[in-house]
């Protein structure tokens, strides 16, 4: 069972490791999930002296006012044999053997974190004590609840010690040790006051007497052991402390503990008790119902772990891959995006996702529609068709057909579908560029990275732009393809004039009759019709030949050459990171490698269970 210590030992030094202290923050903390002793009194209350006893050593700094400034997070490991010795968290490979030197060490940390003032902080100080006179056992000492401010100290400061204390305490995981003096009434005792707060049936509270030796004649703390004058679930525990003279006159500590074992079984009062009293036996219960509760908790952290490993992995997913330092990384990166980018405008034009139908839309409703709607019956009027045709013949009048004028009526009744030719074209450009902004909006790493969002953008535009004039010109080729030559056998398959009952033996200026020039009209709109539905065709193939594939095959293609010739500075600046971004993303991934480290080695115990 004592690897369950050991376990907890090691997760909550990770914690620290990576800035995870139980304060408030929005990502999730395996701290608040570990069990935990907090050791809880009030200045003079024999605190320290209770934890000096425990372990069986002088370590911790005193003096006047508020010595503990900074959590002390107090690992205790047995040893079977050897000397012993102490090491602290933030100096791994240093053994201190002289535990004046720890005493030292611990109020220079304190001040490397507060400075010489007499603030506090949250910051924890981790502490391992390696010896064969201390059980398996994890305390936190938290700075003593005050009254009033020393000099040289804020007023707010016993305000701020009492939130720091009830920030740990409140916590359901964390066991209360409640130190109080003996000759105080409780009703007083800063520790009852708070740990009734958080802990109102005495669920998770252990009480500790001090200075019972130091009553008044005539008195005793037989009721307050017995839990009469306040019951908690544990039964509470007295203890003795060295005096000051004592501790001025360096009595040891193993000494000290046999006069405490001595008092409780000589005294009267306490000798039906005396099994269980002591620093010893406060020491020992202490560190087997730790055993327990982390026993319990184990099934509950294995969850936890894995429940948030998966959130965290999420987040990062969803926060993207961290800015690679090198050109080379950096290039390879924005040429990834920019492809993921170009995938999902490729699936809008190929139906995977929705879009790429409103170009069709425009070669089956909207091109047809705008073809039929152009005016030919004002084209082919009548007085307009005997003014082209006149004209067309100018001073001789054409003998057979007139020629000139059937070209003149054709061509200025197609050159009129120019409009719909070029409708078409900038149409489909405007659902490509709605499509690019979809997926600019569906491609999440842009969304990273604003600059290189706006220069895609940019770039994918201006190649649709470029694409657009190409295809206009293209499309409006095959307009004029029809005006420069004419389909000659649907002429040559025209009836002639006898076989429509016409005579031939009018005179050639009789020819511009209304009945002639009606069916010139007739002969033109038929051709005219024909070329329509023949545009009707082939402008659509123009189209997608011109915008829809070259979008498909060469959207990027500019600005990918031109990103091939910049720098590294050049491409960092296309990758601006909102530092908040990747600030969380660093955060995230800390975390994550410590519920991963947890995970490793809660499993480990669980199976060696």
């Amino acid at each position: 069972m004592e690897n369950l210590i050991a376990l907890v030992n090691r997760l909550q030094r990770a914690c620290t490791a990576l800035g995870d202290h139980g304060e408030e923050s929005s990502l999730p903390t395996l701290w608040d999930a570990l069990p935990t002793i907090a050791v809880v009194g009030g200045q003079s209350s024999g605190k320290s002296s209770v934890l000096e006893s425990i372990v069986g050593k002088d370590f911790l700094p005193r003096g006047s006012g508020i010595v503990t400034r900074r959590p002390l997070v107090l690992q205790l490991h047995r040893i079977e044999e050897g000397r012993e010795y102490a090491e602290f968290g933030h100096l791994p490979r240093k053994r201190f053997t002289d535990f004046a030197a720890v005493r030292k060490e611990i109020a220079d940390e304190t001040d490397r974190e507060t400075g010489r003032s007499k603030q506090i902080s949250s910051v924890p100080i981790y502490l391992s004590i390696y010896s064969p006179n201390v059980v398996n056992l994890t305390l936190i000492d938290l700075p003593g609840l005050t009254k009033v401010a020393v000099e040289g100290q804020p007023d707010s400061i016993v305000l701020d010690i009492e939130n720091m204390v009830r920030s740990y305490i409140e916590k359901p995981n964390c066991i209360i040790l409640a130190i109080s003096p003996a000759n105080q009434d409780l009703a007083t005792s800063d520790a009852i006051k708070i740990s009734r707060e958080v802990d109102p049936k005495g669920e998770r509270t252990f009480g500790v007497l001090t200075k019972i030796d130091l009553m008044d004649k005539g008195t005793d703390a037989v009721d307050m052991l017995e839990g009469k004058s306040y019951k908690l679930q544990f039964p509470w525990i007295g203890v003795v402390n060295r005096s000051q003279a004592d501790i001025n006159k360096n009595v040891d500590m193993i000494a000290a503990r046999r006069r405490e074992r001595e008092y409780f079984s000589s005294t009267p009062e306490y000798r039906h008790l005396a099994n269980r009293m002591g620093s010893e036996h406060l020491g020992k219960v202490l560190s087997k119902h730790l055993e327990s509760v982390i026993k319990s908790r184990i099934p509950g952290l294995q969850s936890l772990i894995n429940k948030t490993i998966i959130e965290l992995e999420t987040e990062l997913s969803r926060l993207g891959k961290p800015i690679a330092t090198d050109a080379g990384g950096k290039l390879y990166m924005i040429m990834e995006i920019c492809r993921s980018f170009d995938g999902n405008f490729k699936e809008h034009l190929d139906g995977v996702r929705p879009g790429g139908d409103k170009i069709y839309y425009v070669f089956d409703n909207q091109l047809p529609a705008a073809l039929k709607r152009l005016q030919f019956d004002k084209q082919l009027s009548m007085d307009n068709v005997r003014k082209l045709i006149t004209e067309a013949d100018g001073y001789q009048p054409h003998l057979i057909a007139p020629e000139q004028g059937y070209r003149r009526l054709i061509e200025s009744s197609i050159v009129s579908m120019k409009g719909p030719a070029e409708a078409a074209v900038d149409a489909v450009h405007t659902i490509l560029k709605e499509l690019i902004h979809k997926a600019i909006s569906e491609t999440a790493e842009l969304k990273q990275y604003p600059s290189l969002r706006v220069e895609v953008s940019n770039a994918a535009v201006e190649s649709l732009e470029r694409m657009r004039d190409e295809s206009k010109k293209a499309t409006l080729q095959l307009v004029e393809m029809e005006c420069s030559y004419l389909t000659v056998d649907f002429f040559r398959k025209l009836p002639q004039d006898i076989e429509k009952g016409g005579n031939p033996t009018h005179s050639i200026f009789d020819r511009y009759n209304d009945s002639y020039l009606r069916r010139i009209g007739s002969n033109v709109l038929s051709y005219v019709n024909m070329v329509c539905a023949t545009l009707r065709n082939s402008i659509p193939k123009s189209v997608v030949y011109g915008q829809v594939r070259e979008a498909k095959r060469s959207l990027l293609d500019h600005f990918f050459t031109d990103l091939g010739k910049k720098e590294g500075k050049q491409l960092g600046t296309l990758l601006d990171e909102d530092p908040a971004i990747m600030q969380r993303r660093l955060s995230l991934a800390k975390r994550l490698e410590l519920y991963r480290a947890a995970q490793a080695e809660i499993d480990s115990v669980a199976w060696s269970k």
